[in-house]
């Protein structure tokens, strides 16, 4: 018997470890990696596809009778079978119907990135340690998740889903029926975040899932009680998202997903109990590709939308009777022309609401004829913020409910008579709050109502709609008081070449009080189309906690100015977007809120970019920076970015700067804050997720190790699990927690 278990362990002492191999899939090299462990006695294992941003894959299958290897993932089709020969594995490896030669070679395998450059988790808690003070609220109160949150309505009422979260922080979805108040976990959140939920319809729920934040996600199905789950799209290496729910057929739902070509996304509708699936539209033409379908309420497909030459949109459309889908217009991508909704309550089949600013700067809503191409009447404008709000009633033959626009706030015109009885109702309930309506039921005599404030982070109410009546679900941050929340206000200033900018000041009560205060300068992400908001942020708000002031400033190239302001910054980044942040900054000073000399920068994403960017173009304006997850050198930017983005590369040339342009490749140098190192005087604290697939590790570990070589004061934080952006709540807090420290560290 001694003999016989020695024997064992030996042949598992074999197979124990990494082992590495390269696919040759028609001409394209892909690494597999193997992890092999080894639990009393017994074998598991999991993959890794590093070019697909996919590790931790667990093998379903782990078995070695020397020399003999067996493996498989049988959920998605995969199998593997070699022959041990020392050191080496023969073998084939089986998918999709094709059987590929596999040789795996035992290796050592390391972490994404350069490790060794990584803060020490002593380094870390002693930056964290640094934040010290009498403070009414901790990290924890701001950035822990709610124990509950995420409430949605089933479409007949009889049940809320929400989202609770347990003692390891796992938020698992729970569905409770409102009559009897019987609560069950519909789906456990396990080693995977559930990054979305939602019902497809009364029995059945859909949820999203990535492999560590690799946006390769995958679209589940389950019913309310847990059971018969499914995984819709069990492919490898592929992004899959929801285009239609189908009201009109409630066990189907229409997904996109780049299945076929890893550049273009395709439409199929999908069976939610069976995962049987039929294409819809076969998009053949990545270096023109379709990047928008407008299916109808049956989920017909009445249009699309294809790029053209990378920078034009070519609209496509089928009138109703037709029998081919004929080119309606062309326009520049940054023009808008999108259908909102058909309206179902016409007698015409080709009547629809359209969001557009082709014939203006600002876009609006009007009615329009697809067949005939002629605007029948404008719904609703706005003349200083693009229109782009409005709300049908599917009960109520599809009236016209409310329309809006987002400025400063934003802000709601009811039409119907019957959301103008709720609107009104609902003012009176919640004076001087933001209110929005966060789902309701088919019948639209139920609805969940958030109510919002840049001091309220929100509250959940469940609204009566034939009584008037809304009952508190859930206050999802209690333990922050209003009154102890800082006033974010916004703020409406000129740029230095005569450019309206609007943006967002968080003040701290010192400021309020006449002190001028530190500041920290928060440019968004994106950056084209995006823009920052008013409302409750939790970022802004522990800033404020600490004694500093946030500056938010909507640059050139912001979202919801109309195009001219969009195509202003345009080739812009870095330059005159950046001056606007500046004069935002002159802007605080100025008003008297902000000490001109404890000014600090952070942001992500595009925001990471500025941070460095501001550091190379006004050293001296900045006592420190947080780069998360940002952009340090533009060329590296566009040669690593995902697959699916490739068909947008002429597009992200025109927003940023045109590489294969001799000029435009010299501004991009310009701006690029790797190429200028040597100017950066302030501190800078670095942060990444080693799983980002739009801004890989490599532009934060090159910026780190540059700046090292200088002597400039480096702290790096690199979490494993993680994308483009932290999304585990405990990282989340140990990441604000050295920013506190950091800031604390250099900004007083």
């Amino acid at each position: 018997m001694v003999f016989v278990i020695l024997g064992m362990s030996n042949t598992i002492a074999q197979i124990k470890g990494d082992w590495k191999g390269t696919l040759d899939v028609q001409g394209t090299a892909i690494e597999i990696i193997f992890h092999f462990t080894e639990t009393n006695g017994a074998l598991s294992g999991t993959m890794d596809v590093p070019m697909q941003g996919a590790a931790g894959i667990p093998l379903t299958v782990v078995t070695f009778e020397s020399p003999e290897l067996t493996l498989a993932i049988e959920q998605a089709g995969i199998k593997y079978s070699g022959t041990l020969d020392d050191r080496k594995i023969t073998g084939t490896y089986s998918q999709g119907g094709m059987d590929l030669p596999l040789v795996l070679e035992k290796t050592l395998v390391t972490k994404p990135g350069d490790t060794t450059l990584v803060s020490t988790q002593e380094q870390l808690a002693d930056l964290i340690a640094l934040d010290r003070g009498s403070f009414t609220y901790n990290v924890e109160d701001y950035f822990a998740k709610p124990k509950t949150s995420g409430f949605q309505l089933s479409p007949n009422g009889k049940y809320i889903s929400y989202r609770e979260k347990d003692e390891n922080n796992k938020r698992h979805v729970m569905v409770k029926e409102v009559a009897t108040g019987k609560v069950v976990r519909a789906i456990e959140e396990k080693d995977e975040l559930i990054r979305g939920m939602g019902w497809i319809n009364d029995e059945r729920l859909v949820y999203v899932m990535d492999q560590g934040g690799n946006e390769n996600y995958h679209l589940y199905a389950i019913d309310i009680d847990g059971r018969n789950s499914i995984d819709l799209t069990p492919f490898d290496d592929v992004q899959a998202s929801i285009l239609n729910m189908l009201k009109e057929q409630k066990d189907f739902i229409i997904i996109q997903m780049n299945k076929d070509n890893k550049q273009v996304f395709e439409p199929y509708k999908v069976n939610v109990h069976t995962g049987a699936m039929e294409k819809l539209f076969t998009n053949d033409d990545a270096a023109n590709a379709i990047v928008g379908y407008e299916f109808d309420k049956n989920g017909v497909l009445r249009g699309y939308a294809k790029m053209s030459n990378g920078i034009n949109t070519q609209f496509f459309y089928k009138p109703a009777g037709a029998t081919s889908f004929d080119l309606f217009h062309t326009t520049k991508w940054d023009e808008t022309f999108s259908v909102v909704s058909f309206n179902y309550a016409s007698q015409n089949p080709d009547e629809a609401y359209v969001l557009t600013n082709l014939d203006a700067d600002k876009a609006r809503i009007v009615l329009y004829d697809l067949k005939n191409k002629k605007i029948l009447k404008e719904i609703y404008s706005n003349e200083a913020y693009d229109a782009n709000l409005i709300s049908l009633s599917r009960k109520r033959n599809w009236e016209i409910d409310f329309v809006g626009y987002e400025g400063e706030k934003v802000v709601i015109n009811p039409i119907s008579t019957t959301f103008k009885k709720i609107y009104k109702n609902l003012e009176k309930q919640f004076p001087g709050y933001e209110f929005s309506i966060a789902g309701k039921t088919d019948n639209e005599d139920q609805l969940l109502i958030v109510v919002q404030s840049d001091k309220l982070y929100g509250r959940y109410y469940h609204y009566d709609a034939k009584s008037g009546k809304s009952t508190l679900l859930v206050d999802l941050m209690p333990q922050l008081k209003e009154e102890d929340m800082a006033e974010v206000r916004p703020i409406t200033f000129k740029s230095r070449d005569g450019l309206t900018l609007h943006g967002y000041i968080t003040l701290p009560k010192a400021a309020l009080n006449g002190e001028k205060v530190p500041l920290i300068v928060n440019p968004h992400g994106g950056p084209q189309g995006i823009r920052d908001s008013w409302g409750f942020n939790p970022e802004t708000q522990l800033f404020a906690s600490r004694g500093y002031a946030t500056l938010q400033v909507n640059f050139r190239v912001s979202g919801g100015y109309g195009k001219e302001f969009l195509r202003a910054g345009f080739k812009q980044i870095g330059r005159k977007a950046m001056d606007d942040v500046e004069d935002g900054v002159q802007y605080v000073i100025d008003q008297g809120w902000a000490d001109k000399n404890n000014i600090a920068i952070y942001g992500a994403s595009h925001g990471g970019y500025a941070v460095l960017r501001g550091l190379t173009k006004t050293p001296d304006l900045y006592k420190a920076g947080v780069d998360y997850v940002g952009v340090s050198n533009i060329f590296t930017l566009m040669s690593s970015i995902p697959e699916y983005w490739k068909p947008y590369k002429e597009m992200l040339y025109e927003i940023w700067y045109d590489l294969d342009k001799e000029d435009e490749a010299a501004i991009a140098k310009e701006v690029s804050p790797l190429f200028h190192i040597d100017k950066i005087k302030a501190p800078l604290f670095v942060v990444q997720g080693a799983n980002d697939p739009r801004v890989k590790i490599a532009e934060a570990d090159q910026i780190v190790k540059a700046l090292r070589e200088k002597g400039v004061d480096v702290p790096y934080m690199v979490k494993y699990d993680e994308g483009h952006g932290f999304a585990k709540e405990e990282n989340q807090i140990e990441f604000y927690k050295a920013m506190m420290g950091f800031y604390h560290k250099h900004l007083q």
